[in-house]
């Protein structure tokens, strides 16, 4: 299933990352360096794709998938990872020492992204070759790339609207999926939404504001939940973000 819709129900925020204009995302700052290096990766929700994008051409991933539910948000997400590439250094097409920013965000926007080259001439692995996007529901439904599994889920700002659209057996039913997709030993890297800000989600419709009268699950449950589930204890790596961004971020290894 793939949705645009006017209200953002499934947290599918338009223009979410001009809300949260920083280089270099912080919540990726606070994990450890090695954790995408050569790894396949899935982020969950990955609207604009700006987090996937950082991940598959900073952090040494060889393969990052992002999914989201909205496809408007995968188009852009697919124009993100050209600008991304338009911006970055020339130089050594096999090294991954490069600036990043290198050109100013006004050349691109004035002269049009640069062509990706061939992947036979740069190496599938490395940026941007090694990124795709995919338009799911991905709760319910499987994609293409789920098949080979992942050493690393991200979910970031996902895990309030899961729970609000489908309840607490929707919620379990995602901690189950990436359980199954994760390869043994596998990281799983949650940011939890506080409950205090599933008050002003659910308004967004009616249907999510009957939904969130029957939710049993909180946030403090999901610990006890992932153990269950075949996880081992969280790993708290601290509060990171300004404001209403200002949340959790914990990891979950697959035991």
């Amino acid at each position: 299933m793939s949705t645009s819709t006017t209200a953002p129900i499934y947290g599918n925020y338009h223009g979410y990352y001009s809300k949260r204009p920083v280089a270099h995302d912080p919540r990726l700052a606070v994990l450890p360096h090695s954790l995408f290096r050569d790894a396949r990766v899935l982020d969950v929700g990955c609207n604009e794709g700006w987090v996937t994008c950082e991940i598959a051409q900073s952090l040494g991933a060889s393969e990052v998938v992002g999914v989201d539910i909205d496809q408007t948000l995968v188009n852009a997400a697919w124009r993100r990872r050209r600008a991304v590439w338009s911006l970055q250094a020339p130089g050594d097409e096999e090294s991954t020492e490069f600036s990043a920013d290198y050109f100013p965000a006004s050349c691109e926007h004035e002269f049009g992204s640069l062509p990706v080259p061939p992947s036979a001439s740069r190496g599938k692995h490395l940026f941007p070759h090694n990124i795709t996007f995919r338009t799911a529901d991905w709760v319910e439904d499987t994609i293409l790339e789920d098949e080979d599994g992942y050493d690393v889920v991200v979910a970031f700002s996902i895990s309030k609207w899961i729970h609000l659209n489908g309840g607490d057996s929707a919620l379990e039913k995602f901690f189950h999926r990436v359980h199954s997709v994760l390869r043994p030993g596998g990281t799983l890297v949650l940011e939890p939404q506080p409950l205090d800000t599933y008050a002003k989600a659910k308004r967004m419709s009616e249907r999510l504001k009957e939904n969130a009268k029957h939710l049993n699950l909180t946030p403090d449950d999901f610990p006890p939940l992932l153990r269950r589930i075949g996880f081992g204890e969280p790993r708290h790596l601290g509060v990171v973000g300004e404001g209403g961004f200002r949340r959790p971020v914990d990891l979950y290894s697959k035991l």
